[in-house]
């Protein structure tokens, strides 16, 4: 039996890279592909493929949004999320959003390929790199914005580190900009922060801004 796959990345090439890969599996057929989140979650309930191949950081709504809209529409959708972020908060985020998986495009092919078949057998797939930083971010104790923010506040961070306003944040996301205004000012309250420059700093120093290179992964 062929398992049906939605690729979702904003880079054409690098969908074509790993549609490559994996069609040359048995049993795996690309059916669909989308450059951003808001087409993924359509292309999702109009496909209804047996896996997604998520990236992150994507034009509009980024990964984790994504993968939160899809796994409400559809509770038990297969979702693996392959990204050049190797930073754990993301990888948690990506997981308590209802991602099965978490693949950096730093990772061999045969990773990749692995992860599809553990996440399609309805296994918990998690590249090596990740499980690493994952198990060191438990040891260091520090609380981080992952441990702390929900995968919608998250994203809202995400959004305003990338300079959005918050009538840019609240169309992106199909809120009202009061919403995004409490979501804004309760971020600040979750990560004790007292002010815009309090949460760059903080973002820099958990490795999250860095992180942002919006498009890019």
């Amino acid at each position: 039996m062929t398992a049906t796959i939605l690729l979702v990345d904003d880079h054409s090439v690098v969908r074509e890279g790993y549609r490559s890969v994996l069609q040359k599996q048995p049993g795996l057929r690309v059916i669909a592909e989308a450059g951003d989140g808001a087409d993924a979650y359509r292309l999702f309930k109009s496909e209804a493929p047996d896996l997604v191949i998520m990236d992150l950081s994507m034009p509009g709504i980024g990964g984790v949004e994504a993968v939160r809209r899809i796994r409400q529409w559809d509770k038990a959708a297969k979702i693996l999320v392959f990204t050049m972020h190797d930073n754990a908060g993301f990888a948690v985020q990506a997981i308590r959003a209802g991602a099965r998986g978490y693949v950096t495009k730093t990772s061999p092919p045969e990773t990749l390929v692995r992860a599809v078949m553990d996440v399609l057998a309805g296994k918990i797939a998690i590249s090596p790199d990740i499980d690493h930083e994952l198990a060191l971010s438990r040891i260091s104790g520090e609380s981080s914005a992952a441990d702390v923010l929900t995968p919608r506040e998250f994203e809202v961070l995400r959004l305003l580190l990338a300079e959005n306003t918050t009538e840019e944040i609240a169309e992106t996301l199909h809120v009202s900009p009061k919403t995004v205004a409490n979501l804004h000012s309760l971020i600040k309250d979750k990560l004790g922060v007292g002010s815009d420059i309090e949460l760059v700093r903080l973002a820099l120093r958990q490795g999250i801004l860095t992180q942002l290179d919006l498009g890019d992964a």
